[in-house]
């Protein structure tokens, strides 16, 4: 197959619906081999009526080991493991002191954890091959100061943190380590929920802020932010690492 990613391989994680869906699709549409985690297999199922997967994988990532699992599928699957794209995630969204235990856990473990298990479960497959791309989802979020995020930021603000220390770190063994921050992003998922009338009323106020900052006024589109984790898996970014790409139509700059 011939594009931009032709011969390269990548484990997409989340990679079921929304952003995940979106990267997906345009990495296979740009010749990569896509190995796709989900939590579940009814998700994996559902994504494989939608994409041409070379691989599948469904399992809680926060949880130890699992991402030791995903990797060893993979490169069994694959042969090796070029990109990793942590876009694993979903946080609980609430004023901060309407958190419960169970509620800050589940934002902690679904965006931080998740991530953090999973660069280090690639990492010695990548530095035996000398070469790798990690590219982390994070969120405009940690840097607008989005209405009751700050949980969700502190999770996804870990995730942003990370990305420096590794790309320092991992350098020299060829590898480049970047974050992707994207802003509210109208995914069908949540386009079918708001217009629903389902939506609880703190979403629906949450998504206003979230487009009312938006300059260019309008969310953003998973097509968008895939279209930035592309560029990061490929070769023209090859001396980028250690940065945060804001993809958020100007709502925070800097």
């Amino acid at each position: 197959m011939s594009g931009a990613l032709a011969g390269r391989t990548a484990i997409v994680t989340g990679a079921a619906s929304g952003i995940g869906l979106g990267i997906t699709r345009r990495l296979i549409a740009d010749g990569a081999a896509v190995f796709a985690a989900a939590r579940s297999k009814d998700d994996i199922e559902r994504l494989c009526e939608q994409a041409q997967i070379a691989g599948v994988f469904a399992g809680d990532l926060h949880q130890p080991g699992v991402a030791d699992d995903l990797t060893a599928a993979a490169v069994e699957t694959l042969g090796h493991v070029d990109v990793l794209i942590n876009n694993a995630g979903g946080g609980v969204i609430r004023p901060t002191l309407e958190h419960t235990e169970e509620t800050l856990r589940a934002t902690v473990d679904n965006n931080l954890w998740t991530t953090i298990y999973c660069v280090r479960a690639v990492l010695p497959h990548m530095i035996s091959r000398g070469q790798g791309r990690l590219v982390n989802i994070g969120a405009d979020s940690v840097r607008s100061g989005l209405a009751d995020h700050a949980m969700y930021n502190a999770a996804k603000g870990g995730v942003h943190a990370m990305v420096t220390g590794i790309a320092r770190e991992f350098a020299g063994a060829g590898i480049t380590a970047n974050t992707v921050a994207p802003c509210y992003v109208r995914t069908p998922e949540l386009a079918d929920l708001l217009e629903s009338g389902d939506a609880p009323a703190h979403l629906m106020r949450v998504v206003e802020e979230a487009t009312a900052i938006v300059p260019m006024g309008r969310p953003g589109d998973p097509a968008e932010i895939a279209a930035a984790v592309a560029f990061l898996a490929g070769e023209d970014s090859r001396f980028i690492t250690g940065q945060t790409i804001y993809v958020n139509g100007g709502s925070s700059m800097g």
